[in-house]
């Protein structure tokens, strides 16, 4: 990875630090996880989707949303890997991915909004 010498030099020690900066690239995908994650509508799907297995029409009635804005919803949480599906004769079922990062948003949202995630619950 090319590193580029800052023009001062403030006595940080800059340089330990530039050498183990993680490219734009590794930015970006992290952006692109959060930017899924940017709207409430789709947060709370995913949230629901990291406690159980729904189809697109029972997701719709839990959430009171039409089953078209459900499903495109749920389209930009599995192209970022965030959820997975499955088919079973006509029916689809989504379901949080079983990934570290899928894992770790899991807990990013229980946490910042101060609830318990219900598999945890007495």
């Amino acid at each position: 990875m090319e590193t580029h010498r800052p023009p001062h030099d403030h006595g940080q020690k800059i340089e330990h630090a530039m050498e183990n900066v993680p490219t734009a690239e590794n930015f970006q995908t992290v952006a692109v996880l959060l930017k899924q994650l940017g709207d409430g509508s789709r947060l709370r799907l995913f949230w629901l989707l990291c406690h159980c297995e729904e189809c697109v029409v029972n997701l719709s009635a839990m959430v009171g949303m039409s089953s078209p804005a459900v499903s495109h919803h749920l389209r930009q949480l599995a192209n970022a890997r965030l959820i997975v599906s499955h088919r079973e004769g006509k029916e689809v079922y989504y379901t949080a991915a079983q990934t570290e990062q899928a894992q770790l948003f899991h807990h990013m949202v229980e946490r910042l909004i101060e609830i318990q995630c219900p598999s945890e619950g007495a």
